[in-house]
């Protein structure tokens, strides 16, 4: 097997786009009237090679967020996670949940009580609480996955009922839109829902964190209440796919 050499000046642009957007992150607070430190950036690390993960980790990044169970575990020994957090934030099979629980430290895409039995299941034999985040599908489109909007509340209070499962927010992907303003609707109607359900004070439900946007909308996620935005290619560059 040929041994990888890095790219240098891809070395050096993951460098210089991870303190740009950094940066831009931290602007889009403080223009919204927010607190700065209250949100999160996350390299998003699919498809990227572990070295340039690393450099992203080493320069500060302190959350990844990986799409594939088989990915991340084929990489995650080559990469430098002392004090990172790691997420799950791609599509979970039930199958795919005993190899994951206690690999990362959150899973962001649960969007079923039949896969969120399965992780309490998984969790409890292990004798561990994963903490999880409900994925919504705010554009109620067919070819992504996430609970409508309108059915989020009876969810939430069934998988609040499972033993060694915490949730601790939402997640959501919106459309792809033509403009701004069309993207910031739709942050903000699931910035309604997440204040709605805050306001509603379930047990085993803290409403802490709604995560959303990413390399092309996370400054209009940034205004309309995010505090986890979810950036891979504007960080590592464009994504392979093998």
């Amino acid at each position: 097997m040929e041994k990888f050499i890095p790219d240098s000046s891809r070395m050096q642009a993951v460098e210089d786009n991870y303190k740009a957007i950094l940066s831009r992150v931290k602007e889009s607070a403080v223009r919204a009237g927010r607190n700065p430190d209250d949100v999160r950036l996350m390299a998003v690390t699919k498809t990227v090679e572990s070295v340039y993960i690393n450099k992203a980790l080493d320069l500060g990044a302190d959350l990844i967020g990986e799409n594939r169970v088989q990915e991340f575990l084929g990489k995650k020994d080559e990469l430098h996670l002392d004090g990172v957090e790691k997420h799950l934030i791609g599509h979970l099979q039930t199958n795919k949940v005993k190899q994951i629980v206690g690999e990362v430290d959150m899973i962001e895409s649960v969007d079923s009580i039949k896969l969120a039995k399965e992780i309490s299941k998984v969790s409890s034999a292990k004798n561990l609480t994963t903490d999880i985040l409900v994925e919504v599908n705010v554009g109620k489109e067919e070819s992504k996955s996430g609970i409508y909007a309108e059915q989020l509340e009876e969810l939430l209070y069934q998988i609040a009922e499972l033993d060694s499962i915490k949730i601790k927010g939402l997640m959501t992907i919106p459309p792809i839109c033509d403009s701004e303003k069309e993207v910031s609707e739709y942050f903000a109607s699931m910035y309604q829902s997440f204040i709605d359900i805050k306001g509603k004070k379930i047990d085993n439900v803290d409403m802490e964190i709604l995560s959303m946007g990413m390399s092309g909308d996370f400054e209009a996620a940034v205004a309309n209440g995010s505090n986890i935005v979810r950036v891979g290619s504007a960080i590592f560059g464009e994504r392979k796919y093998f």
